[in-house]
């Protein structure tokens, strides 16, 4: 089955919650080194914060919704493409 995970950047604060929450490491935190574009893992101030989602790995478990303290991710998809949300 395909899963979609959808964060809300505007509302996302890098607290890695979610990334550290999931049982298959379906996710990635990361920021751009705005002159390289090269992955930096750590969050700095100044930088955007980038949230990988490798849909092939997710179990659609919704661990990482569960996680979000501020409520930011949405996952979507299963059998009726049903959108779970905290």
């Amino acid at each position: 089955m395909a899963f979609a995970v959808h964060v809300n950047p505007e509302r996302c604060t890098g607290c890695n919650n979610c990334v550290v929450a999931c049982p298959v490491n379906a996710l990635e935190l990361y920021t751009l080194d705005p002159v390289t574009n090269e992955k930096i893992y750590q969050v700095q101030d100044g930088v955007s914060v980038v949230l990988d989602f490798k849909a092939e790995l997710c179990a659609g478990c919704g661990v990482c919704v569960e996680a979000c303290p501020y409520d930011v991710i949405t996952l979507q998809g299963g059998v009726s493409g049903e959108t779970s949300q905290t």
